[in-house]
């Protein structure tokens, strides 16, 4: 690793960068211990550090006083469904709501999910693809979607909140 460092910002900087990795493999304590790769997650937290350390030493410049705001930008039709979201969402079956709102709104992973629900990884990968395509399909049809020639969404009917 401390190879790989160095190639990458220095000798001096990749001692600092891996003593970092060091202290952040000590916090985890026993779940060290549990990780599938070890090896694998220390290069990633040696990657993220790099990154961390590279961005906070590129200059930022501040920006002048008269700049102008930007102008309001059309947002793409796509980002407004999030009206049609809560109805549509509260429609769907008790599973697929639950599925949807744990990974996809809470952050859950689909192992975590697994986990809480006492299934398969993939049985929960499972669900929640097809909990996300019912979502689509209940979306397309209660709010009316349409798309444009590119597959894209251009335009949609808004629900009345519930």
């Amino acid at each position: 690793m401390r190879g790989y460092l160095r190639h990458q910002i220095g000798r001096d900087d990749a001692d600092e960068v891996l003593h970092e990795v060091f202290i952040k493999a000590l916090m985890q304590g026993k779940l060290f211990c549990a990780v599938d790769n070890p090896r694998a997650w220390l290069f990633r937290v040696a990657r993220n550090a790099l990154v961390d350390r590279l961005r906070a030493a590129r200059e930022n410049l501040p920006l002048p006083d008269d700049l102008p705001a930007p102008q309001n930008e059309l947002l793409p039709a796509v980002d407004d469904l999030n009206r049609c979201l809560p109805r549509v969402l509260s429609e769907l079956a008790e599973a697929d709501r639950l599925a949807i709102t744990l990974c996809d709104i809470e952050g859950l992973s689909q192992r975590e999910l697994a986990d809480r629900l006492g299934i398969t990884l993939a049985g929960a990968k499972s669900r929640i693809q097809r909990a996300r395509k019912r979502l689509k399909e209940r979306m397309i049809k209660a709010c009316h979607v349409r798309f444009d020639e590119d597959g894209r969404v251009c335009c949609f009917t808004p629900r009345p909140p519930l």
